[in-house]
């Protein structure tokens, strides 16, 4: 008889492999440890009609639990009890459907079919071992040993019986006395932490650390949980001191992930005020920390709790949208709170972008957004609106207005219907008559402000509100203004309203004289540039061609070293690079630029409908724009002043090169910024054809790699850019630059199929009739360059996991595939061990024959000392689920000294 598996070698879903367990070739359930199998009854020729039905049901699941078909024999299972009055038999089709649902992973309604035959039948051990069974995946292991000492009292004799109760005594000792070791663990490192005579720096961050990857694991977030930690958590928020700050805010993030009801006790602890506060603090990182807090505990509120968990607490019917709301609405208060720091306002802006809106059209529920839209679009406007400078106004960085915009547009985009836009329109319109009527100056540029806001998100809304009276007049008399502010919000304001041809026109005929003033008498760089380029559409040409210079933004060839000794030797006169051309004066020419505004001017020269917007002129401004966007640090701001969306129509209009050029811009964004805050809404997928035009072969490596770089972003975010990357035919290109000799080139494209390969389309290629690119996938994984085994390996693990027939076809690929993973596992990176270990774990899930190669090599040794590896978690947990296929295959026996 085969022993029982310890609890730490478990298949991929969590399960336990038990004795008696049905698989395959393996007893029915109508069979126990230690005891030949109970077969069916034919069918009866002198019962009743309705008994034979209910028999034949039986047999029926009895087969398709034989061949695996677990859900079908459930339903027939199922169907037969409800012909069936006799108690005996109702007893043997509840014990049999708890088999079922073991198999499926039901523990709960598992424990309740076996609770009832117990409840027919007291002595029933098929029953009692079978409740034990989903008591121990239900975590009440003090009650599945109780069921077990009844099996085993029941039959003494039955050595399966003994030894499951043997290793799941082991289990629970080994349990209490890492549960006794972390109480004491977790008592001593809050004691550090709180102690205000420690002195000993070294000692708290130690201690802190500890706190935070004890929190990572689940029985650690658990046992800090249960241990009054959240209450000493809010202790050390409460010290005020960032790096204890810190500490607790990364350790709560551990206890929230994936767990709905935690984070429910947690928030009931806490209090989302107090949350709030923290976001909204001057430190920097403290912020950032409450933010990613604040965004795990949102997720784990919508998204419930993840499979891990579910058998835990599918009992608990816990209402999240009441606890969202109270979340949402301190995180709007929070906006329009004076004392709240910029940066806090900023992360309160993200935090509402990520999780307000839709994540797909395909969700039908928008009730979220609506309820923002209702009880928050004013305090969405006020910060919007706030002019810096003035009186009163709202503490907020440079990227504080792009942010609203985007949100603006986030929930705009977020509508269903006509009715829903009317009303949103409606909201924005009073909000600007209210700044606009009875409040003077002041009053005036915080409308002119909202309406700057709305242009540059949802710019339907924004044009409804510049048609209201007076809006426009008031725009052209701001610009007289003797405060340069005041000036600066008007100009600003000009730029994004001359968008349309209309406005255009009404800008030239009532306020051209008025701008030429301002040009010429401004001392503010950025006013003078805006008038500029809203004044006179004709100097487009010329004003591009300066800032091309001023940024030196022309193609540069670098001289053969030949002919320039072949010219010395003529005495040929060798041009020379200017020496302000150097490339220290040309990034402070740039920081200049930047400051005085320039991303707005060019932003405005791209929306002129004006013929002086040539061909040439795009190309000009494409270059200016690769120029400001050289310097990553530059990037953020040129994304906050408009340069994203100006960028692509300059990347799909003009000559080859000013699309190309605005192309590789468009990349450098992409690859260093969030791809949603810089192109928002619907720009995001245009932004796919300019990114896999830089592929061509006729493009220079480097817009290669870059192009590469950003389709990788792209591609990671969502399957709907994932069809639009495979329609533009991407997928050949980035194929063929994972054979580029260049190492980052390929190192690049293998990452980016590596996200691609989570489209089924991609997954299918791997396994199309001639082709290679599995092979290539596997020979990578055993390169010397480690980043590109970490790339092909992270690849080989997607593809293993998402499709299954991939698993079938490794080892018929090249027959160095089994060294190749030997090598992974052995790998003195983390990293590379963890990709290897899913690897051979799918491959060992998917079929027998495949598990047989892997335990008939030396696969077996390394992924039993793996699994024992504590300093390496995910890795161990990787290799005992491979483990636990072996045994559920009968490959191998289960180590029952193994805790």
């Amino acid at each position: 008889m085969e022993e029982p598996v310890s609890r730490d070698w478990r298949d991929r879903s969590g399960r336990v492999p038990v004795p008696g367990g049905a698989r395959p070739g393996s007893p029915c359930p109508g069979s126990i440890p230690g005891q030949p199998p109970v077969r069916s009854p034919g069918p009866c020729s002198t019962g009743a009609h309705r008994q034979v039905t209910a028999e034949q049901l039986r047999a029926r699941g009895n087969a398709l639990f034989q061949a695996g078909d677990h859900g079908a024999a459930l339903a027939a299972y199922t169907e037969a009890l409800s012909l069936s009055d006799a108690a005996s038999e109702r007893a043997v089709l509840h014990r049999n459907r708890a088999a079922c649902y073991l198999k499926l992973e039901d523990y709960i309604k598992a424990e309740a079919d076996a609770t009832k035959a117990i409840e027919a039948d007291g002595r029933d051990v098929k029953a009692l071992f079978r409740r034990s069974q989903a008591l121990q995946q239900l975590g009440r292991l003090d009650q599945a040993v109780s069921d077990l000492q009844r099996c085993v009292s029941l039959e003494p004799r039955n050595k399966a019986f003994q030894e499951a109760l043997r290793a799941l005594g082991s289990s629970m000792q080994e349990k209490m006395k890492a549960m006794s070791c972390t109480d004491s663990k977790v008592e001593q490192m809050f004691q550090i932490l709180l102690d205000l005579d420690e002195k000993d720096a070294d000692k708290k961050q130690k201690a802190a650390q500890n706190l935070i990857v004890l929190a990572r694991e689940e029985a650690g977030a658990e046992k800090i949980f249960q241990s009054d930690g959240v209450r000493l958590l809010m202790q050390l928020l409460d010290t005020a001191k960032a790096d204890l700050m810190l500490a607790a805010l990364r350790t709560l993030v551990g206890l929230c992930s994936g767990h709905r009801s935690r984070t429910t006790a947690i928030l009931a602890e806490l209090g989302a005020p107090r949350l709030a506060a923290v976001l909204g603090v001057e430190h920097e990182q403290v912020s950032l920390a409450a933010c990613n807090l604040l965004h795990v505990m949102f997720d784990s509120l919508k998204e419930g709790l993840q499979k891990d968990f579910r058998g835990k607490e599918d009992a608990l019917v816990l209402d999240s949208s009441r606890d969202l709301k109270l979340l949402i609405k301190h995180l709007l208060e929070l906006l329009v709170l004076e004392g709240a720091s910029a940066h806090g306002r900023d992360n309160a802006l993200n935090l509402l972008i990520k999780v307000v809106p839709r994540k797909s059209p395909k969700e039908t529920n928008n009730s979220l957004s609506l309820w923002v839209i209702d009880q928050g679009l004013k305090k969405i406007l006020e910060v919007g609106s706030t002019v810096c400078g003035s009186l009163g106004s709202l503490p907020v960085t440079e990227n504080t207005r792009m942010s609203t915009s985007v949100l603006l547009s986030k929930l705009y985009e977020d509508l269903k219907c006509d009715a829903e836009r009317e009303n949103f329109h409606h909201l924005c319109e009073d909000y600007v008559r209210s700044w606009f009527e009875g409040h003077e100056l002041l009053g005036k540029l915080r409308a002119i402000q909202t309406v700057s806001c709305l242009l540059q998100g949802p710019s339907d809304a924004g044009n409804r509100v510049l048609e209201l009276e007076g809006i426009m007049d008031s725009v052209l008399s701001l610009c007289a203004s003797v405060c340069e502010a005041h000036q600066l919000v008007a100009v600003e304001a000009l730029i994004h309203a001359a968008d349309k041809a209309k406005r255009a026109s009404f800008i030239t005929a009532n306020g051209v004289n008025l701008l030429k003033e301002i040009y010429k008498h401004s001392e503010r760089d950025s006013i003078r540039i805006r008038a500029l380029v809203s004044e006179d559409r004709s100097v487009l040409y010329a004003v591009a061609s300066t800032l091309v210079n001023c940024t030196n933004s022309y193609d540069h060839e670098e001289p053969d070293p030949q002919m320039l000794e072949l010219a010395k030797y003529a005495k040929q006169h060798i041009p020379e690079q200017h020496p302000k051309d150097k490339p220290e004066f040309v990034k402070r020419r740039v920081r200049k630029l930047l400051t005085a505004g320039v991303v707005s001017a060019l932003a405005c020269m791209v929306k002129s409908e004006n013929p002086a917007l040539t061909s040439s002129c795009r190309e000009l401004i494409s270059r200016v724009f690769l120029a400001l966007v050289e310097e990553a640090e530059d990037r953020g701001g040129v994304v906050a002043q408009g340069g994203g969306k100006a960028l692509i129509p300059l990347s799909l209009e003009g000559t080859e090169v000013g699309q190309t050029k605005a192309a590789q811009a468009l990349a450098k964004i992409t690859i260093t910024s969030n791809p949603e805050m810089a192109f928002p809404g619907e720009r995001i997928y245009e932004v796919v054809r300019p990114l896999v035009s830089l592929l061509h072969l006729q493009r220079t490596g480097l817009e290669n790699f870059e192009g590469l770089m950003a389709l990788t972003n792209l591609a990671g975010i969502s399957e709907r850019l994932r069809q639009k990357i495979l329609k533009e035919r991407a997928v050949p290109m980035i194929e063929g630059y994972m054979f580029e000799e260049h190492e980052l080139i390929r190192l690049a494209a293998t990452e980016c199929m590596c996200n691609m390969a989570m489209s089924k389309e991609v997954q299918e290629m791997f396994l199309a009739e001639g082709s290679d690119r599995l092979k290539l996938m596997v020979l990578y994984s055993g390169e010397e360059d480690e980043k590109l085994r970490r790339a092909a390996s992270g690849t080989l693990a997607m593809l293993t996991a998402l499709h299954p027939p991939i698993c079938k076809r490794i080892p018929q690929v090249t027959v160095h595939w089994l060294e190749i993973l030997q090598a992974l596992l052995l790998s003195p990176s983390a990293e590379l061990q963890h990709r290897g270990a899913v690897v051979v774990m799918n491959m060992m899930a998917a079929a027998r024959e495949v598990a047989e190669q892997l335990i008939a090599s030396e696969m077996l040794e390394i992924l039993s000392v793996l699994a024992k590896d504590k300093d390496k978690p995910r890795v161990a947990q990787a290799a005992q689920e491979g483990l636990a296929h072996a045994v559920a295959y009968g490959l191998i026996k289960p180590n029952p000294g193994h805790a």
